[in-house]
């Protein structure tokens, strides 16, 4: 047993002091690789040794392992240095070799910044809450309830088509505006209702003005001796604090199925002043939102006294709103990610 210990130590040894020579051969990473492989790998002899260590005999099966592991830490802590020393040889050859002008300006870096989208959302929201709404949220995926027959749509109503609705089956859907929102409110709160409710709407659309995914902020007022006149001075507070005190806007009367009477309403365009031009048609005016005095009909879905209240409701598309204010041509712009339009804002 002492014998077989003996040659093992002679031939770990041995072992070391041909590495000890070979490493002095190391020039590149490389030649460091193919040492480290012949000393360490698996055909070295420390492998192998390792591996049939279960042909020694149980007796000196410690000694045999503990020798050969001092050798390997010995060799790794040498692969190591070597290594280390290679890596600072190389970034100071490297260094060497590159030449910098260090007179020319840094780099900047590239700043991020909110979504254009988020902007519009946002100064909208700060507009609403000065004028004291509440923020309300509600769910993305619907039920025909909330978002058509609490609204006052018909079951023949064109908005329950398929062409229009992304239906899930008979009764679930993603909702095609944030209107539900309002009778999820009112159904939890008591009047006065004041709010108005961002978010994620579908419908199956796709062209230069309408996507399949866009985003809404509607509003509503539920009160005592709430008139037209209020939902005007409303409209065009909103209107002129987003596209400039010196915009016009006007009222045209329209349909919706949720409110009665209803309007449509625009801005003077921003081009041609009211004169008329392409952006406009030759009209001289900008649509902007759909808005109307709630219809006493919905208060019965929320237990609202229609002879105590009255109410008015308006519904925007933040995408159509930023396109008029900033100038886009084409709505997809905003969900296709591409720096050089979103840096612009």
């Amino acid at each position: 047993m002492k014998e077989k210990i003996n040659i093992l130590k002679k031939e770990l040894g041995i072992t070391f002091e041909v590495f000890t020579r070979d490493q002095n051969a190391v020039k590149s990473s490389s030649d460091l690789d193919l040492l480290e492989n012949k000393y360490l790998g698996k055909k070295s002899l420390i492998a192998q040794t390792l591996k049939n260590i279960n042909d020694f005999p149980q007796e000196i099966k410690p000694l045999v392992g503990k020798t050969v592991n001092e050798i390997r830490r010995k060799i790794e802590d040498e692969l190591k240095n070597l290594r280390n020393e290679l890596n600072l040889l190389e970034f100071d050859k490297k260094l060497r070799e590159e030449k910098f002008d260090l007179t020319l300006p840094g780099r900047a870096l590239l700043a991020g910044s909110k979504n254009i989208l988020y902007k519009v959302i946002e100064e909208i929201q700060e507009i609403f809450i000065g004028l004291g709404y509440e923020i309300a949220e509600g769910p993305e995926v619907e039920t025909d309830y909330y978002n058509f027959e609490a609204l006052n749509h018909p079951p023949d109503h064109p908005a329950r088509s398929l062409q229009d609705t992304f239906f899930i089956d008979d009764r679930i859907l993603l909702r095609t505006h944030t209107s539900p929102v309002q009778i999820r409110y009112m159904e939890k709160h008591k009047p006065p209702v004041y709010i108005i409710a961002p978010g994620k709407v579908y419908r199956k659309d796709y062209d230069v003005t309408h996507t399949p995914m866009f985003t809404q902020i509607e509003g509503l007022a539920v009160d005592k001796n709430i008139n037209f006149g209020n939902l005007k001075w409303t409209l065009e507070t909103l209107a002129r604090s987003v596209f400039g005190k010196d915009r016009q806007v006007r009222f045209r009367p329209h349909y919706f199925p949720f409110t009665e009477p209803s309007a449509e309403v625009d801005v003077s365009c921003n081009i041609c002043v009211g004169k008329g031009c392409r952006v406009c048609s030759g009209t001289g005016w900008l649509e902007i939102l759909g808005a109307g005095m709630v219809d006493p009909n919905l208060y019965k879905f929320v237990n609202y006294d229609q002879d105590e209240i009255n109410g008015f409701a308006f519904g925007m598309g933040i995408e159509r709103i930023a396109m008029l204010k900033y100038g886009i041509d084409d709505l997809r712009l905003f969900f296709e990610n591409d720096i050089r339009f979103l840096k612009q804002f």
